[in-house]
């Protein structure tokens, strides 16, 4: 994937944005395109090129490629960005930018589709990893009664941020008897969430990370459902258990996750251990957590006090330098290029439901991405 500006004027369409034309995958080369004429818009740049495609008719123009494609606010992505890293809320966004709530949740949903596919992409140039470090967070959505469990995978040499998926969760621990009646109203009234969810879901983080190996090292802790998603798993995996109440240092074999768990709660305000900042949706928790992942990956350093510390994509081998916001979101990534792993299809789709909204708006649109 090249990070390099392009001229304006000398720009030409890479393929035809229409999935169903035959050279919507066109790899390079010349292919049959015409331009037709521009048209004046009030945000820079202030002229747009227009084209038409000669074999499907499809007409489509330089924004149709780019990340603010059908944005009224096309300024807002970059501050988005970082402030939803920066460990700001929606709505504190939304103060801060002088924009509506709404703005700043659209916004930041696409923001989460465009990561998705910008890492997976940047996957399919990486080599694949032979030891991993798993491990799950909580937090919850929409109340504390609707707990939900993240598993993520972390590469052990590199720190890299490999994937994720979520699970919904029974609320848990010490509750007086108002909250337990307050539980079961609920239960009964949207169900109890699958006992095995942790199971199954950390079983399709150990099969995408770990596709293509024939063999690997797992580190975890002494979870009992990581075990039995292990023994599902067709990779061939010596797995080594570090117990939980062992000193979280970096001599702990489970230090690349739990520098990442320490990252993600530093960094998210929806995943702060005591906020009232907290997803409304698992759907929105995970868009942010896409966004936190690139972050982490491709812009940061692994190491906060030493100056220049590479990121994890340049300890992997993928990138020889840190990226600036700008360069990820340098051009648009089209979803019928990019094949993602089940859930995360599901994420792009915003088809992950939330058993306590009766309506769960998903990712409709047939223009903008």
């Amino acid at each position: 994937m090249q990070f390099t500006r392009t001229n304006q004027s000398a720009w030409v369409p890479p393929f035809c944005p229409n999935p169903n034309c035959i050279y919507h995958n066109h790899s390079g080369g010349p292919w049959p395109f015409k331009k037709t004429g521009f048209f004046k818009r009030f945000t820079p740049p202030h002229r747009i090129q227009r084209f038409t495609c000669k074999s499907c008719g499809r007409s489509f123009s330089t924004q149709t490629f780019s990340t603010t494609y059908w944005q009224k606010r096309p300024d807002l992505d970059l501050l988005i960005f970082m402030k939803t890293i920066g460990c700001m809320a929606n709505r504190q966004i939304a103060r801060d930018l002088n924009v509506s709530p709404c703005t700043i949740d659209r916004h930041l949903a696409r923001l989460g589709r465009h990561c998705l596919l910008f890492h997976w992409q940047m996957m399919q140039e990486a080599t694949q990893a032979t030891e991993i470090v798993i491990d799950g967070f909580e937090s919850f959505e929409f109340s504390q009664y609707f707990p939900i469990h993240h598993h993520v995978a972390v590469e052990k040499e590199s720190d890299f941020f490999i994937y994720f998926t979520d699970s919904p969760l029974r609320r848990k621990g010490r509750m007086t008897p108002e909250q337990k009646n307050r539980r079961q109203l609920l239960e009964e009234c949207y169900g109890r969430p699958d006992p095995k969810a942790i199971e199954k879901d950390m079983q399709e983080v150990l099969e995408v990370s770990l596709r293509g190996v024939a063999s690997a090292v797992v580190f975890s802790d002494d979870h009992h459902a990581y075990r039995r998603s292990l023994k599902h798993v067709s990779t061939r995996i010596d797995h080594r258990v570090t117990s939980g109440k062992k000193h979280r240092d970096k001599n702990n074999n489970l230090w690349p996750v739990n520098l990442l768990d320490l990252l993600i709660r530093h960094s998210s305000g929806n995943h702060k251990r005591e906020t009232i900042a907290w997803s409304k949706r698992r759907q929105s928790s995970a868009e942010r957590l896409a966004v936190m992942l690139v972050w982490r990956n491709y812009i940061k350093g692994r190491r906060e006090k030493v100056r220049g510390s590479p990121t994890p994509a340049m300890a992997k081998g993928i990138l020889s330098r840190p990226l600036q916001i700008h360069e990820i979101l340098s051009r648009r990534l089209f979803r019928s290029q990019c094949e993602l792993p089940p859930r995360w299809s599901q994420y792009y789709d915003r088809a992950v439901v939330t058993r306590a909204l009766p309506h769960n708006r998903k990712h409709e649109l047939k223009y903008a991405y």
